[in-house]
Formats: structure tokens, sequence, C-alpha cells
């Protein structure tokens, strides 16, 4: 029976759940289940949670946990541990390439352990990850890498291109933040062993030192590689010390077996730990801001803090995924004796649908308990999927909002951003304008009829000019019910991921009705062209809608006194759909100010 270490980031029973194996007894340090192999009903199968072992005692089959995963889909172990990585979301599985011994061959793997645990024994860890006993550094002080790594970044530039993606409008930092952050691109391989030569001779630190090993001639070298050129990000601790460094890969890597559809993983830790006298980085936790801040934000992703941070001025915490909490209870023990009162959980949208990733967000909740501080959950337009790409389209959104209210005021009538009483506010502003010589129909935007139509008549005449070509449609928003039930497989996805959850149809008791409005389109404009005005409108957040912004898996309902139909919000488009609004939940009453 093959036993695992400690340091694995998920254990046997993440795997009992994902393969929906049902538990037929508990003990202190087991569970018996259905058998998957033989198929007996009568919970034969030991699962041994403090092992990682099971044993079927009726047909004998027997393993570790990730023999159990691999048998029941039929595939290796090292593609087993892929796939559950890739599933709980946990630390970035894209070097564990290993092949089972029995097919030949050892790989380059650059797993990464859970930081919480020590390194195991390098023999047993050879065993459970079918991997070449490799002889490991003990890790450096956190001064001595803070040195060696603060060297090699002065030694590295930031290429023109990675300057650029930068300072695109996908991640809107600008050329002053992208100098503070101290970002760098990484070498090319042929430099490593010349920019470490350099660094020894500078007195520094590179054994112990993560991303740092031995070779075989004795001579010291770092792995940076064609295959993992990006740009290079300074993790700090709240000491503002570097503890480790992550690389935005150039290329996404995959592996030989994912799907053409799969993205491949974006960011890796500058590791050595498959190397001879390497060291894992120990996935450090990443602190930006002040440290003595009452409100913490905690997120995933490096460079998701840093621009959330300089977007919003708010100190970051950042993870490196949403179920590597160990190292916040260190942390956030220090952040209560700082003074901190609140931490604001603030991971990725697809919390929403995604058990694992809310899983590992509630364990912030609990972790922030244990220290006395209290922790509320951040939300936002659901449209964008992270912190930072809220921040970033709220720019954005200001710009067109200050474009907006430029437009003269035909112009905001007609678009529904304003009413005939606005009017008045701006003949008011034309009057102390008056000296720049536009008469007030330019000002208006009317033509000569129009505003001849307002003097002889007022607003009403004007309004009957200006409403002939439009017509008023009535509109309801449906949008998911997260008081009932907090995860929701298709959240804010597209109809796809309806569709394969088994619904024919948005399941409309999981809906509760947020918007009943109507709003001024042209007359015989098309369904299509009415929504696409609508989504313009309620992508951001209106006065009159109780929800959210409109986003991917609502259901927008379009009628008038003939006819009422329903359309799915897919992501970037709209889908005609049934749908049933007797099981939606009622519009919430609205409250009372002052109470």
């Amino acid at each position: 029976m093959d036993s695992y270490p400690q340091d694995f980031p998920f254990g046997i029973m993440d795997v009992v759940e994902l393969l929906h194996l049902h538990i037929r007894r508990r003990q202190a340090n087991s569970v018996y289940v259905d058998c998957p192999f033989c198929n007996d009903r009568r919970g034969k199968m030991n699962v041994n949670f403090i092992k990682n072992v099971w044993r079927c005692n009726y047909c004998d089959e027997h393993g570790g946990m990730l023999a159990l995963y691999a048998k029941v889909n039929n595939t290796t172990n090292s593609d087993a541990y892929r796939e559950i990585c890739d599933i709980l979301q946990t630390d970035p599985p894209w070097g564990y390439e290993a092949e089972n011994k029995q097919d030949g061959g050892t790989g380059d793997s650059t797993w990464e352990p859970r930081s919480d645990s020590p390194l195991p024994d390098r023999a047993e860890q050879a065993i459970a990850y079918d991997l070449e006993e490799v002889s490991q550094s003990q890790r450096a002080s956190n001064q001595e890498i803070h040195q060696t790594y603060s060297m090699l970044f002065e030694m590295l530039s930031l290429s023109n291109r990675h300057r650029q993606h930068l300072k695109s409008p996908k991640r809107g930092l600008t050329d002053e933040q992208i100098n503070s952050l101290g970002y760098r691109s990484t070498p090319p391989a042929f430099l490593c062993r010349s920019l470490t030569e350099q660094l020894l001779a500078k007195g520094c630190t590179v054994q112990g030192v993560p991303g740092f090993y031995q070779l075989e001639n004795g001579d010291w070298s770092v792995k940076f590689t064609k295959k993992t050129s990006g740009i290079l990000i300074p993790a700090r601790g709240i000491d503002g010390l570097i503890h480790g460094a992550q690389i935005l890969l150039d290329v996404p890597i995959k592996d030989k077996n994912d799907p053409p559809e799969k993205k491949g993983n974006k960011y890796i830790w500058l590791s050595s730990s498959t190397k001879r006298l390497g060291v894992t980085s120990g996935s450090p936790v990443h602190f930006v801001g002040n440290p003595f801040a009452r409100t913490v934000y905690v997120t995933e992703g490096l460079l998701k803090a840093d621009i959330a941070h300089l977007m919003m001025n708010r100190s970051f915490v950042a993870i490196a995924g949403a179920n590597n909490v160990s190292q916040l209870k260190l942390l956030f023990a220090l952040l209560a004796q700082n003074g901190t009162e609140l931490i604001v959980e603030a991971h990725d949208m697809d919390k929403y649908s995604n058990k694992a990733i809310s899983k590992g967000a509630s364990k912030i909740y609990l972790i922030a308990q244990e220290h006395g501080m209290d922790c509320r959950r951040l939300t936002w337009n659901p449209n964008y999927k992270g912190v930072d790409d809220w921040q970033i389209a709220m720019r954005r959104e200001e710009v067109l909002k200050k474009e907006t209210e430029s437009m003269d005021f035909k112009a905001r009538y007609l678009s529904g951003l304003c009413g005939l009483e606005e009017m008045e506010r701006y003949l008011e502003d034309w009057r102390k304008e008056a000296e720049n010589g536009i008469s007030p129909a330019e000002y208006l935007g009317l033509n000569a009829a129009e505003y001849e139509a307002y003097l002889q008549g007022g607003t009403t005449a004007l309004k009957v000019l200006l409403d002939g070509n439009y017509r008023m449609q009535g509109f309801r928003i449906y949008q998911l019910d997260f008081e009932a039930e907090p995860v929701i497989p298709f959240a804010f996805k597209g109809i796809e991921a309806l569709y394969a959850e088994g619904f024919k149809q948005p399941p409309a008791a999981k809906y509760r009705l947020v918007c009943d409005d109507s709003f001024r389109v042209e007359t015989g404009q098309e369904d299509k062209e009415v929504l696409q005005k609508l989504d313009g409108i309620y992508r951001i957040r209106q006065e009159g809608c109780q929800g959210r912004c409109l986003a991917a898996s609502d259901v927008v309902e379009l009628y008038d006194g003939e006819r009422r139909h329903y359309f799915y919000r897919d992501l970037e488009t709209f889908v005609p759909v049934r749908f049933s609004p007797a099981f939606a939940k009622p519009l919430p009453e609205k409250k009372e100010t002052g109470q």
C-alpha cells in the first residue's frame, strides 16, 4: 500500500468528494465507502484519511489517493495529480510531469509542497511522486533570501514588450507604478550561470534560495528556461523583505494531454525543488500596502494584489491559490497585533460557481475570527472576474461617464439618460455661458423646428416631437439568488455552462426579480438591438435596480401589452430561452430611507 507525505496540497477525502463516493460509516481515522471497482454497495472500502490510503475488504483493491483517482478515471498517477489540483485550484500543478516508473522516465517535475509542512524525507517523496531521489538544501534565512533576490532584481531589467503589457488596458499600470513594483523580465537561460557567479562574487548566498541549485560539476546556477520566460514578480512579506518570486509566463504551460480549449497555467513560482541542492519556493504570502491598516483585503495572485492596491489605495494580501491559506494564520496574528480590525475577502468571482474556491474563501473567515478580526466579502460587478479587472473597468467607466455628461440635452434624453425636467438645468447652464455666443438651441442640441416647438408649447410640445419615433419598452431582470444557495455552478457563466449542469432552461426557482422598469427605444427596433441598448445601460448599476450589474447567467424579460420574451445573458450576447417567472422570488421591498 503506498503512502504519501503530509505536504500534499490536498488529502484523500478531497479525492473521495471529487469521485462522489458514498460514505456508509465514519470512524476516528477513516471512513467506509462503496467500492467503485467491485461496485459493492455495503461500504466495504476503508479510506484512511490519516495515512491517505484505501483498501476494499471485498475485492482487495488498494493504494494511495492518487491511485484511487487514477484507477477510477483510467489515467496515470501524475495525470491524476494535475487534474485534482486543477479542480481544487490548489498550488500550481504545472510542473508535475513525471510519469509512473513503469512507463519509463521521471520527467522534470517542479511540484510545490504545501508551505505549512516541513519538507518530507526525500526517499519517501521519491516513492510518493515517482521521482528520482534528489538531495535538497535547507531553506536560507529570510534576510539571505531577500539580499540575493534584491541583488538579482538589480541585475535584471524589464523589456519594452513586458512594460507595454503592464501598461495595456488589461493591466492598467503607469510607468511610475511599474517602476515602484520592481518587476523584471526573466533572463535567457545562457546567462543563468553567469548571473549566479556575479551574485556569489558580491557575497550573496545562493544555496537555500528558491530557484538556485548546484550543477553536477559543483557550480551554481538559477532555474530560468525558455519555457518559463516571462515577467518576474517579487513576493514581499509584511516585513518588506522579498521571500520569493513568481513568473507571469509569456506562454502558459499546458500538459501534452490537455484539451485544446484549456488555457494552461499562467503563473509559476521560481523554484528549484527538483534540482540538486535546490529548494522549494514555499508559496509565500505576498503583502502590499500599510501593515498597520485597519482594513486589509485578501485575494489570489501577486499581480492582482499589486494592481488592486494601486487602484484602490488599500492594503492587500495575496495567496498563491484559493486553498493555500495556511500561512495566513501567522500573518493574521501579526495584523491583529498591528491593529487590523477587518479582513475583506476579495477572491475571484468563480467562488460563486466553484465549491473548492468557495471553501477556500470560507477558510479566510475562520482564520480571521480566530485572531479576533471581522471578515466580510467584497462584491463587485460580476462582468469582471477579479478585483483588479473590476477596478480597471471602473476607471474606464469614469471616463465614459464624463463623456456622457458632456453630451447635449437631446442626446442624453433620447439615450434615456435624463428626462425633460433636466432641460431647465441645461438652460440655466447656458445662461451662465451665454457670453460664449452659443444659441440655446445649439446648446440643447435641438434643431430649429424642435426649439420652435418648445417656445410655442413648452416641454409637452417638445416631447411629442422628440418621442414621435420612439416607444417605451417594458423589461424585467432576474438574477441568481445566492442567499438560498451560495454556490451555483453556472453562476456568471455562459449558456453552455447552464446546459452542462443538465438544465434545458434557466431554473427560475434559483432566481430573484431585481428590476421591473421601462425605457425609451426607437420604434421598429428588433429585440436584439433593444437588448444591446439595455445591456449598455445596466452593465453599470442603476438606481432603480435592486440587484447587481447585468451579467452572464442573468435572465431578461421584454414585455408589452401583447407578448413576453425571455433571454439568457450569455458571455457576450443574449440567447432566447424559456423561463417560468412564477417560480422566481419576487422583487425585494425597497427599504425606507433612514431605517
